[in-house]
């Protein structure tokens, strides 16, 4: 069985501070400290290599244990940051407070045990951590009991149930926009913007659902957030741009008034103004999504925005979003500059590089590359996309993908294999009733220029593709073929004998 490299993982993912702490903390501990000499060992290697371990340690009596070892180690380490992270969050002292309010109590010491629960409940009610605010109430009601059997009657018993009901009431309410969430967000998940009637009326059921259509339906700013948030979604996926930025704007403004609750939620203020950025982008208020970017890179370090999971989202978003627009710009030349800290970053972040991510990374490094005329490279990346073997996430870009990939063996004169590569492009998309006109109307004329010797011939068919491709934009399932990949630019360009650099610039440049 291969060795587990759990706590590998969980080592390498220390910061300096956080392994100063570790060792600060286990210089308190009596006894042998053979785990410091593991953990010591362990952080020197970049991949895990228990045989060397093993190796190092071989005079040693407890490598024989080095499974139970590892063991203690680990938990050894998630106690010490436990200690290291207790007050870094409002749940990490929420939990500390409990605690302490439940040892004061076992001690009977409840004037003591009433202040640091009031205190708490100022927190939880602050903050919105309503969980924490229901198990504070218990406590309360235990303390009131208490102070009855003393003969104290200060407390009104009625004013703290309905306290409580109105904190499970927004629970409930919370609980229930999380599911709203969860649904739109499995939607684009798996297969992006919605096509069919069955993913459509999907998307209209969250729409017209009373908590998100229904106003002052959220009994508090989270849930506020989750509903605007769900609602930006819907209009995403429908690509109703302007009504999705608004919605978005909506959520970025709610946090920007509630730094407490921001602070709490960094990753849905980070992910809100992505989707700000990207609607920008889809908008062509190229300049506005430019500041945006740069804001949201100056987020980490900030409060609330600490931590390496907040580097990686930030770095994801950021990028992304980058290529994107310089994409839409048709800033090609600047945009594959980028290639290289975008790789960097990605094998900096290892596994915690989704996959979802590492796909749309992949796909967009396409289609720079492509824009700058670097096809070979541009056939590079979106390889990276084809040969992945991914099941069920991101179903659209994989779908795209190979639609793309006709066009840039066209461009690399790959004609003796195109006519193959668009068969197996039909029968990709004929199982999977995904082939619109736009796309049967593309592969049937690639194929048909693959044949074309005389450049006569070739522009009247690129003339018969741009003249069936203008009506059928008019239709929303039909044009989105060109948030993935510009294929009209790429018509145009061969019409009017510019690149199809030239063509996106001229395009941008006339609407921003």
């Amino acid at each position: 069985m291969k060795p587990s490299t759990e706590l590998h993982d969980l080592i390498r993912s220390l910061s300096k501070s956080e392994k100063r702490f570790f060792k600060l903390h286990s210089s308190l501990q009596s006894g042998d400290k053979n785990y410091l000499r593991i953990f010591d060992a362990i952080d020197k290697q970049k991949l895990y290599d228990e045989e060397g371990i093993k190796k190092l340690f071989a005079k040693e009596t407890f490598i024989k244990h080095l499974p139970s070892e590892k063991n203690h180690l680990y938990k050894l380490i998630l106690k010490a940051l436990r200690a290291y992270h207790s007050e870094s969050s409002v749940s990490g002292v929420l939990k500390q407070e409990i605690k302490n309010i439940e040892i004061l109590y076992q001690k009977a010491l409840y004037v003591e045990c009433n202040k640091l629960l009031h205190r708490a409940k100022r927190i939880a009610k602050d903050n919105e951590r309503f969980y924490y605010w229901f198990e504070l109430l218990n406590w309360e009601k235990m303390l009131l009991e208490e102070a009855y059997e003393s003969g104290e009657f200060t407390k009104d018993l009625d004013a703290l149930i309905e306290e409580e009901r109105d904190v499970i009431e927004k629970l409930r309410n919370l609980a229930a926009y999380h599911i709203l969430y969860s649904k739109i967000n499995y939607v684009f998940r798996s297969g992006g913007y919605v096509r069919t009637d069955e993913e459509h009326a999907m998307v209209e059921e969250i729409s017209e659902h009373p908590l998100i259509k229904g106003k002052n339906t959220a009994l508090s700013w989270r849930a506020a957030t989750i509903c605007y948030y769900t609602q930006g979604f819907c209009q995403w996926a429908k690509r109703d741009w302007k009504t999705s930025l608004i919605k978005f704007e909506r959520v970025k403004q709610i946090l920007d008034e509630h730094p407490l609750i921001k602070a709490d939620l960094p990753k849905r203020y980070i992910k809100a103004l992505h989707y700000i950025i990207n609607a920008q982008i889809e908008l062509l208020d190229l300049r506005s999504a430019k500041a945006n970017i740069k804001y949201m890179r100056e987020l980490p370090g900030t409060p609330g925005f600490l931590g390496q999971n907040i580097d990686a989202q930030v770095f994801v978003a950021s990028f992304l979003s980058e290529l994107r627009l310089l994409d839409r710009a048709g800033e090609h030349e600047k945009a594959m500059a980028l290639a290289d800290p975008v790789l960097a970053g990605m094998e900096q972040l290892g596994d915690r590089l989704h996959k979802e991510h590492e796909l749309e990374f992949y796909f967009t490094l396409a289609r720079v590359h492509f824009g700058g005329g670097e096809m070979n490279k541009a056939l590079f990346w979106l390889n990276k996309v084809l040969n992945d073997n991914e099941p069920t996430l991101r179903q659209d870009i994989f779908t795209y993908a190979r639609l793309f990939n006709l066009v840039i063996h066209y461009e690399l004169g790959n004609f003796d294999l195109l006519e193959y590569i668009v068969r197996s492009t039909q029968r990709f998309l004929s199982k999977r009733h995904r082939a619109e006109q736009m796309e049967t109307i593309l592969m049937d004329h690639i194929k048909k220029l693959s044949r074309a010797k005389e450049p006569s011939a070739k522009r009247e068919l690129f003339r018969s593709m741009h003249d069936q491709f203008m009506p059928l934009l008019e239709d929303p399932n039909e044009s989105l073929v060109l948030k993935y990949f510009d294929v009209l630019a790429w018509v145009e360009g061969h019409l009017e004998g510019m690149s199809f650099s030239e063509v996106v610039r001229k395009r941008a440049g006339s609407k921003n």
